[in-house]
């Protein structure tokens, strides 16, 4: 099958492929070795953050659910339809330190502390941006927010929670598609911090 090009809203590229038409093997392989939730198995999606992935040649499985855009808490609602704990799950905040945007990814299945936020990139006071802000900022729309491949580059702290899964999964850049991989690949593709977040 053909691949086809769609140019999305944001001016992202998203194209469609079938893995046996030679779709580079590094955007399918899983650093955990599990077979793929969904039917990665014939179809496969990129985004900018697949993309910068693939470029520093990260092990990851692209994961497809069903996003609800009326769920309570996106990242739980996104644990539970593919089966997974959702401490595993990490969801992206934008946030502002001292008036700075910053990036957090924490688990789904916890808070972050704005206190312990501000001190991770050793400021006073923090806040969630506006969902608004938080789109212009990264190119990405709200439940499609991926801290990979951003608008504009942020610093991003990530819960030391994290380090101790085998794999964790983050936004892919779309509402509806997860990225599994090594949190200690996370932690080197974004060149994060790693600090408590949480509690």
């Amino acid at each position: 099958m053909p691949i086809i090009a769609l140019t999305a809203a944001l001016g992202a590229c998203l194209c469609w492929a079938r893995k046996r038409d030679g779709w580079p093997s590094k955007l399918l392989s899983s650093s955990s070795g599990e077979t793929p939730r969904r039917s990665d198995s014939t179809v496969s999606r990129t985004t900018s953050a697949t993309l910068a992935l693939a470029k520093l040649g990260v092990k990851f499985t692209l994961h497809a659910y069903d996003y609800d855009p009326n769920a309570d808490r996106i990242g739980l609602q996104a644990a539970e339809a593919l089966g997974i704990e959702p401490r595993r799950m990490l969801k992206t905040l934008m946030a502002e330190v001292d008036g700075k945007p910053v990036c957090a990814v924490v688990p789904s299945d916890r808070e972050v502390s704005m206190k312990k936020l501000a001190a991770a990139f050793a400021g006073k006071a923090a806040s969630m941006m506006r969902p608004a802000d938080a789109e212009r900022l990264t190119g990405y729309h709200v439940g499609g927010i991926s801290p990979f491949a951003p608008k504009k580059h942020v610093p991003v702290a990530i819960d030391q929670a994290a380090l101790a899964e085998t794999s964790v999964f983050l936004n892919g850049g779309q509402r509806g598609l997860q990225i599994e991989l090594d949190p200690n690949d996370a932690v080197r593709a974004l060149d994060a911090t790693v600090q408590a977040l949480t509690g």
